[in-house]
Order: structure tokens, then sequence, then C-alpha cells
């Protein structure tokens, strides 16, 4: 009978109060801001891919020149845009033409940037057509 009226334990752990989902998902710092790792991130675009190759060249030559460690050039997917236009307004409606443009990328990272490089870079003169995003990270 000693047995019967005696309270069995709780299991360690069962009744203390769980951690909320905000507190398992809390942002974590990534290892590059930690570090005080900087990186350029420049994302070159044309229509052509011969000239965005020459133009993406000619920026690895330029960071490499001065010692820099370049991770890239990554190729980013190409965007289609298609567009259908009619031949005839008004009784050939079947008849249609079909084009497209093509936007060819490329991602180009440039880690711990010096000053040097930087104002090499922005004094590059590219091709017409080349279209330049350049982000600190």
């Amino acid at each position: 009978m000693a047995e019967a009226t005696k309270k069995k334990a709780p299991r360690p752990g069962s009744g203390q109060a769980r951690p909320t989902k905000a507190a398992k998902t809390a942002p974590k710092a990534t290892p590059a801001k930690k570090d005080g790792i900087q990186r350029l991130r420049i994302r070159v675009r044309a229509y052509e891919y011969k000239i965005l190759d020459v133009s993406v060249k000619q920026i690895m030559d330029t960071a490499l020149r001065y010692d820099a460690q370049v991770v890239g050039p990554i190729p980013l997917p190409t965007e289609i845009k298609k567009y259908t236009v009619n031949r005839s307004s008004f009784i050939y409606k079947n008849a249609r033409e079909q084009f497209e443009m093509r936007v060819h990328k490329r991602l180009i990272d440039i880690v711990n940037p010096s000053a040097k490089i930087i104002e090499s870079l922005t004094n590059l003169s590219l091709p017409s057509g080349v279209t330049i995003d350049v982000k600190i990270m």
C-alpha cells in the first residue's frame, strides 16, 4: 500500500517550459561579418556574350594586378524576354512573329578590396552595352 500512495517523480525536461520558435530561429551572424571580411560584388550584364566576356576579363585583370582575391566569374542564368507580334493587322491574324532578347549575366566577387582596387575599377572604361552593378557586402 505504501507504493500506491507514493508519487512518481517527473521525468527530467517533461515539466519544463519549451523554448519558443523565435528563440530557435534567431538570426545568426554570418562568418564574413564576424571576421570583418568585406566583399565587392560586381554583377555584369550585356546583350552579347562576347562583349560581356571581354569586359569581365578586363575587370579580372585589373583586380589581379593589385593582388586581390577574386571569386568568379560565375555565369548566372540568361534572362530571355520573348515578344510575339502580329505580322498583319487584319485578315492574317494567325501569322505572327516572335522576337526575343537575351540578357547574359556574370557575377564577380572581390574579397577584401583595397582603395587602389576600387579606384582602378571606377576608372575602367568598358564597351557600350555593358551594365555594371557594384555592391559592398
